[in-house]
């Protein structure tokens, strides 16, 4: 345990040390630094560095929940933001399943997420990479006209949760990632395409892959037009894939099953999708980007089953998400220190076959390999499941990949895509986000072009 974290359990024992009788008090502890640096021409055009510190208090009693906090962990701040959630209690609602969270007997993983390299790489090195991320991105390709952006972001976080109830929790974690956007030119036509490298400190990232993959996805859309409007098979990028995953994970959360906002609800048990596919949030996966030892209410986080063989398994649950539908909490709460936990996927991944994208592409024969797509998350009905949103691609014909296409649409609905997969890919990759992405092959989905 390290100085900063004792530090920070220690504001936190003292908070829910000041419980009274029938009171139960939860102290988030926080403090973060993140940088954000972005390059162009050469240059500096943003620089920011920030360090945050603040704690979050939650106060129940006779069945009503009060939250209040504070940008600050000076003593008196403590006092008066413990006194703000008091009163807050005060008003709210009487419910009766509300209540923090208490120990459950899951021991929290032993997770190497800290690089104390990050501490000491001074910011003129940090500048330096997304300089050299810009020169390498316009080096790749004579047709990379422009650089758009080359950016370099890292983070820092050390928290601690302690509860009248009996939790005490502390875990720190880095990461870093670079990030690249450029523009192909080619006479008139411009298209676009990015890259990105992440890891947990700079050490792990890697420059020359981000600008690679930024050039090669802008200039293989040269010449791109629109494809006929037909039902086709298609193959998803990872980077597609983890979006999609993303947003059937969030109808997977108890708290979408409460709001009515998952077409899932009830489904526990059923196969709702193809027998190839098994979901899992798993925080502890330490490859993951957003990889965690704790939750939002200090639970240890966990690998959930979500979907398995293609058959619901369950729910990701908080506390009180797990109370109100009589099941016990799965290590997912997520928040801020400036918010109440709610429930929702860390680190959720498919379980990989083993193929190559490229043999992916070779056993589809033919269809069209969907690279990126617009909007995919304001398209997207959480309700009924239906979605449409619009993409750009690749035509797969005779299994190679070939013609470029743009300026179509993909439609379906989330239960018809997962009952739809027919091939899942081995090229798992994890991303700058909460799922990882994978080349997924999805049969019979509707592309409206010309």
């Amino acid at each position: 345990m390290t100085v900063e974290l004792e530090g920070l359990l220690e504001i936190g024992d003292r908070i829910a040390g000041w419980a009274r009788d029938g009171e139960q008090i939860e102290a988030v502890v926080v403090h973060s630094r993140d940088t954000e640096i972005r390059a162009y021409e050469g240059e500096v055009e943003q620089l920011s560095s920030a360090e945050t510190q603040g704690v979050g208090i939650r106060v129940v009693r006779d069945q009503r929940i009060g939250f209040a906090y504070a940008g600050s962990l000076d003593d008196d701040v403590l006092g008066e933001t413990l006194d703000d959630a008091r009163d807050n209690a005060g008003f709210g609602t009487i419910d009766e399943f509300v209540g923090l969270a208490e120990p459950d007997g899951v021991p929290i993983a032993d997770l190497d997420l800290f690089r104390d390299e990050l501490a000491g790489f001074p910011t003129d090195k940090k500048v330096e990479l997304a300089i050299a991320l810009e020169r390498a991105a316009r080096a790749v390709d004579p047709r990379i006209s422009v650089v758009e952006s080359a950016d370099y972001v890292d983070s820092t976080a050390e928290g601690a949760v302690v509860t009248s109830t009996g939790i005490r929790a502390a875990a720190r974690e880095t990461a870093a990632y670079v990030t690249a956007s450029v523009l192909a030119a080619d006479g008139d036509e411009t298209q676009t395409g990015f890259g990105f490298s992440v890891g947990r400190g700079p050490s792990d990232i890697d420059i020359d892959v981000a600008a690679a993959d930024a050039a090669r996805r802008a200039t293989r859309m040269l010449g791109a037009t629109k494809p006929a409007s037909a039902r086709m098979t298609i193959v998803l990028d990872p980077w597609v894939s983890a979006m999609l995953i993303g947003i059937i994970a969030s109808t997977l959360s108890g708290e979408s099953v409460l709001k009515g906002r998952s077409p899932f609800a009830d489904r526990v048990g059923e196969q709702i999708g193809s027998n190839l596919l098994t979901l899992v949030d798993d925080p502890t996966n330490p490859k993951a980007f957003t990889a965690t030892q704790t939750d939002g209410e200090g639970l240890a986080t966990r690998r959930t089953a979500l979907i398995e063989g293609g058959v619901l398994r369950g729910f990701l649950h908080n506390t009180y998400t797990a109370r109100r539908l009589g099941t016990r909490s799965t290590g997912s709460a997520v928040r801020g220190f400036k918010s109440t936990p709610s429930a929702g996927a860390r680190a959720v991944s498919l379980l990989p076959g083993s193929a190559t994208q490229a043999e992916l592409v070779t056993a589809v024969g033919d269809g069209l390999l969907v690279q990126s797509v617009q909007g995919l998350h304001s398209g997207v009905n959480p309700v009924s499941g239906d979605f449409s949103t619009g993409a750009e691609g690749l035509r797969i014909a005779g299994g190679e990949v070939g013609a470029p296409h743009r300026e179509f649409t993909i439609a379906s609905t989330l239960q018809r895509i997962l009952h739809d997969v027919v091939a899942v890919g081995g090229d798992v990759e994890w991303l700058p986000m909460s799922a990882a992405g994978v080349s997924l092959v999805v049969n019979d989905v509707t592309v409206s072009g010309v």
